[in-house]
């Protein structure tokens, strides 16, 4: 069963979901054509990932009285563009936590590692395995572990471990463009079920497959004629926002 397509309301027309091949396409056009750096790229997308935290989860709206949030990371830029969203939410008066068991040997990534630690986040150095502990201290989990860097079939140690603990959470899992575990093209119905799923820039085609409370368009960045080139048919975000409700 997959979720309805996503509309431009505007226009009438159906947003165009990305595979992998078309997603990489883009982003290296955005790097190698447009000159964008991937450092900002990454900034750009992470920002916009904790906005889309804070529409999601007011601070207000949050069960526990302390703030907290985990932030999982993986070692390629799925997981850079998670630690810009804590550092992020850090900054919007959330108390992210991060864990981030393989750090990835990219200098670029390394920055926005001690970014996060400059600014007094903390960083665990395993993640229990008894699922009340994370679901007593935590109000949610970020899933920036895999993305569209990893097929389905792929997953590795340590996330096979990490991803067995998220399907037995109860707290709410956010996503960050594609939910790990999942096929960018297929979904994965023995995947997690994330209840809200951030999609960076354009959505992917497992997104047609999310049947989850929220899911959000972020990253308003992308250059008209980009956009015009992949046939993307992206909504228009609303006055000066960079976050758009799907």
């Amino acid at each position: 069963m997959s979720c309805p397509s996503a509309w431009n309301k505007e226009t009438g027309e159906a947003l165009t979901f990305l595979g992998k091949r078309e997603a990489e396409a883009m982003e290296r056009e955005l790097l190698e054509d447009y000159r964008f750096g991937r450092q900002q790229l990454i900034e750009i997308l992470g920002h916009a990932c904790a906005i889309a935290v804070t529409k999601a989860f007011p601070l207000s709206s949050l069960p526990k009285k302390q703030p907290t949030v985990l932030v999982i990371c993986g070692q390629e830029q799925n997981g850079a563009i998670g630690l810009v969203c804590a550092r992020h939410l850090r900054i919007y008066n959330y108390e992210p936590t991060i864990f981030y068991p393989k750090r990835s040997q990219n200098c670029l990534y390394q920055d926005f590692t001690t970014q996060c630690e400059k600014m007094d986040i903390p960083y665990l150095s395993y993640l229990p395995t008894e699922v009340q502990l994370i679901n007593d201290a935590y109000n949610m989990v970020v899933d920036a572990i895999l993305g569209l860097e990893c097929a389905a079939g792929e997953v590795k140690e340590p996330y096979c471990s990490i991803l067995t603990t998220l399907k037995l959470i109860r707290i709410p899992i956010i996503s960050l463009d594609v939910p790990s575990g999942w096929d960018v093209e297929d979904g994965n119905s023995d995947g997690i079920n994330p209840e809200v799923l951030i999609s960076l820039a354009a959505p992917k085609k497992c997104a047609t497959r999310f049947l989850g409370k929220h899911h959000f368009l972020a990253g308003r960045f992308l250059p008209y004629d980009l956009q015009k080139k992949f046939e993307l048919n992206l909504p228009e975000y609303p006055g000066a926002e960079c976050v758009i409700p799907l």
